[in-house]
């Protein structure tokens, strides 16, 4: 009878210990998923700020440049203008010295 009793509760006692053991199991599986959640949520953050870093810091880049090439176009049409104001002036010049004779 105690012999019976015993391996009753030993039996008892290892169900207890496996339930125990899965439930650990579970626990530790379910710490290590909302871990891994947590590591794609920082990752997907970090990628975001590094995506808005680099777009800003190309706008900033192509924004200097468009006041560059601004620059420089004024200062061609200035130049034009300027050679265009010259041919002109020579060009009355010349109409008028062959309307005067």
């Amino acid at each position: 009878m105690e012999l019976i009793r015993k391996i009753k509760n030993a039996e008892a006692e290892a169900r207890e210990r496996v339930e125990k053991a899965r439930a650990e199991a579970a626990a530790m599986a379910d710490a290590a998923r909302s871990e891994r959640a947590k590591r794609l949520a920082d990752a997907d953050q970090d990628r975001i700020r590094a995506i808005e870093a680099a777009v800003e810091q190309a706008r900033k880049a192509t924004q200097s440049e468009v006041e560059a090439l601004k620059q420089k176009a004024r200062q061609e049409r200035e130049a034009l203008r300027k050679a265009a104001e010259q041919k002109t002036g020579e060009a009355v010049e010349k109409v008028l010295s062959y309307l005067r004779g």
